[in-house]
């Protein structure tokens, strides 16, 4: 996962409440088993109206509505979101397993006052570029929470597995330490 420290970009307005994630990525798109291909598909059925919002914006900040990644716990929606190019989605609220699953790839999702997430929504509006500074811990100029230890992770790109790793030295050591207490060498 690659490291997020600030992104400045015009942001893409989806100004709708409970947008589930059967929405951003659709079932018949969920075979593959790698995280990348699945840009093409984002809100696949929503993007046939051609007066659909994200047919008429670009940007890597996404600002939707409240409760934005309800309904099935797929980890392809936030693999959908970034592939797209979104490195931000900004909203009132956020489903659990959306938000987890968004912070162990780096998607970062920043939680704000549904006002301040409306402020957001005029400013993209006119045009102007907005700033996600994660060492600051800002959004467009509003401060946002974040667990120290997950804003590090991120900080330092380390998904669960890097994280690990950097203790291979101590699972070394330990395994040393304590042999297995049966062999586990085939009887073959």
């Amino acid at each position: 996962m690659k490291a997020f420290t600030t992104v400045t970009s015009r942001a893409v307005v989806l100004d709708r409440p409970d947008v589930d994630t059967d929405q951003i990525i659709p079932k018949q798109f969920l075979k593959r088993i790698e995280r990348s291909g699945f840009g093409e598909f984002l809100f696949f059925d929503w993007r046939k109206d051609p007066d659909f919002e994200l047919n008429h914006q670009s940007g890597r900040i996404l600002l939707a509505g409240r409760n934005f990644g309800c309904g099935s716990s797929r980890e392809h929606a936030p693999w959908s979101l970034q592939d797209y190019g979104f490195d931000v989605v900004i909203a009132p609220s956020f489903g659990d397993i959306f938000r987890q699953n968004s912070l162990q790839i780096g998607l970062l999702p920043v939680q704000l006052p549904a006002e301040q997430v409306q402020q957001l929504m005029e400013r993209a509006r006119a045009g102007e570029e907005l700033t996600v500074d994660l060492e600051a811990r800002t959004a467009g100029g509003f401060p946002f929470e974040l667990d120290d230890h997950t804003r590090q992770r991120l900080l330092e790109g380390l998904d669960d597995v890097a994280l690990t790793l950097r203790e291979a030295d101590a699972i070394a050591a330990f395994e040393a330490a304590h042999p297995a207490p049966l062999s586990t060498v085939s009887l073959g």
